[in-house]
């Protein structure tokens, strides 16, 4: 019997409410600073952060 890492083939299981919230087995979180049901506070903590783990994109894309 080979193994292999999960998600690569083997038996099928429909996803549990966990992974399908978010992804917590891989503990991945996606988030839009542009949400609008996230208040203001929440929406600039979230691009403060992407800023600091990516870079500002924004001036990135305008040096082109």
């Amino acid at each position: 019997m080979r193994w292999l890492p999960r998600g690569y083939g083997g038996e099928r299981r429909p996803p549990n409410r966990s992974n399908v919230m978010g992804g917590s087995d891989q503990n991945i979180l996606v988030v839009s600073a542009n949400d609008q049901r996230l208040t203001w506070p929440e929406r600039e903590l979230v691009r403060q952060i992407g800023e600091k783990l990516y870079g500002n994109r924004q001036r990135e894309a305008a040096r082109g």
